[in-house]
């Protein structure tokens, strides 16, 4: 399977619903709570691509464009934006739906940088 391939298959999709014990006192979801929800969808999606141990390095910008009140349905896609010799780097952006509408629109969007490791926890090329 070439690369573009394998990146394609590696996007990951995952849907949550936003219930109140996730969200502050203004009822929108923590950005914590978002940002661990968006690393955990780009480290699927780093895994699926190289099929190695991988670990987050860091986060780059985190862009808050719409809150997400408590009572909506969340979609975060995770896809493959770069392949270095041993990171990666995943784009992550959240979808906010309203559950008994089609009104669908992005609210966050993000990107993570993934290193490859060995059992000793040393970085090792991505395949």
């Amino acid at each position: 399977m070439d690369k573009s391939e394998r990146i394609k298959n590696a996007t990951t999709t995952i849907f949550k619903a936003v219930f109140p014990n996730t969200t502050n006192h203004y009822d929108t979801l923590f950005g914590g709570t978002a940002m661990q929800m968006m690393d955990e969808t780009a480290f699927i999606a780093a895994t699926r691509f190289s099929r190695q141990q991988m670990v987050t390095v860091s986060s780059d910008k985190i862009d808050f464009k719409k809150a997400i009140p408590a009572g909506t349905i969340v979609e975060l896609v995770g896809y493959i934006t770069h392949v270095g010799n041993t990171s990666l780097k995943v784009r992550v952006d959240i979808y906010v739906e309203e559950m008994y509408s089609d009104y669908r629109e992005k609210a966050v969007s993000g990107e993570f940088t993934f290193v490859a490791i060995d059992e000793n926890k040393k970085p090792v090329k991505v395949i």
